[in-house]
């Protein structure tokens, strides 16, 4: 039944067990971009549930939007999977018949995983994981795609032509689901939701030097946008209906319809 979790299924980051991120905790003369190397890989279940409010609930609420709008003999892609959080919620949702799944990351510490994962899974829904650039994949049949905090990490100018790419490869009546860290055009809600933000992170347990650090590693790479540009660049990407329908704090999740 849609929007019935049993305690497993809302469980699913701890699939695969991973050690406590500690990657910024010591002073750092000189702070690399951020990548997702075997370190990140290594801390990346921690890392993201101490590190974006939310997250659990859209890896979650990702299993009934498939359950709504997977069609049988349809493809299902997980656009920069990571471990496969995503993947997984996909296919406990699928109630359609000859669905497949292709899982895609560009981190071959994360694929690696992301594969063990996998087969530790006991669904019966194929999964395709591949290692490659997202922008390098080609989308045909699909009905779900899921891009859970990816296009964030796309250089803004190459981000239209991803989506147009998504969208020609769709069904009808398909979705995108589209989650990303945002910014506001007010200056003050900004702000007040960038303070947040942080708050939710010392919670967690990060220190102020490890936010500080992280910070400075992401801010040449992860490059967020406004809700109203996310919208309108979906929109002309070929989607027909495009709305929020999550957000805490500076972090939201848009569906887009085919």
């Amino acid at each position: 039944m849609i929007g019935s979790f049993s305690p497993f299924q809302s469980d699913l980051l701890h699939f695969a067990v991973m050690d406590k991120d500690q990657i910024y905790t010591d002073s750092m003369a000189n702070i690399a971009n951020f990548s997702f190397d075997a370190r990140v890989a290594d801390v990346f279940t921690d890392m993201i549930e101490r590190s974006v409010p939310g997250y659990r609930s859209i890896i979650t609420m990702i299993e009934t939007l498939t359950e709504h709008y997977a069609q049988p003999g349809s493809r299902l892609y997980d656009l920069g999977s990571s471990l496969g959080a995503s993947t997984l919620s996909m296919r406990r949702g699928i109630t359609a018949k000859d669905c497949t799944i292709i899982s895609v990351d560009n981190s071959e510490a994360m694929v690696k995983r992301c594969r063990k994962v996998m087969d530790r899974d006991l669904h019966d829904t194929p999964v395709e994981v591949i290692c490659s650039d997202i922008r390098n994949v080609e989308i045909t049949d699909a009905s779900v795609v899921v891009l859970n905090f990816t296009l964030q990490f796309i250089p803004p100018e190459e981000r239209f032509q991803l989506l147009e790419k998504i969208s020609a490869g769709m069904r009808p009546g398909g979705v995108l689901i589209l989650s990303e860290k945002v910014i506001f055009e007010d200056q003050h809600l900004d702000e007040l939701l960038f303070d947040i933000h942080h708050d939710f992170k010392r919670a967690h347990g990060y220190s102020d030097l490890e936010i500080s650090q992280k910070r400075s590693a992401l801010e040449n790479v992860l490059i967020p946008e406004t809700i109203p540009t996310h919208r309108n660049r979906l929109l002309k990407a070929g989607f027909t209906s495009v709305d929020v329908w999550f957000q805490c704090f500076n972090f939201m999740s848009m569906l887009a319809i085919k």
